[in-house]
């Protein structure tokens, strides 16, 4: 899979996993997306972030998302 904008696939992952309320997601290892993953961690807009290896034995970057309080209303 070929994907020529790294940052804005690692982007726009975040935001549709955090729109279904996932506690994680999976993204292309980068460096470039290891040092975002680091800059949003610090400014508190995920919990964690590591390194796994997928199915394939491919380095996969893993985001552990803040899980939004949902007020029962």
């Amino acid at each position: 899979m070929q994907i020529t904008d790294s940052i804005a696939d690692m982007l726009t992952r975040i935001r549709n996993a955090n729109r279904v309320h996932f506690k994680n997601v999976d993204v292309l290892m980068s460096k470039t997306n290891v040092n975002i993953a680091g800059v949003l961690k610090k400014a508190g807009y995920i919990d964690n972030y590591e390194v796994k290896k997928d199915g394939r034995n491919h380095d996969m970057l893993r985001i552990c998302l803040n899980i939004p309080i949902r007020s029962v209303l």
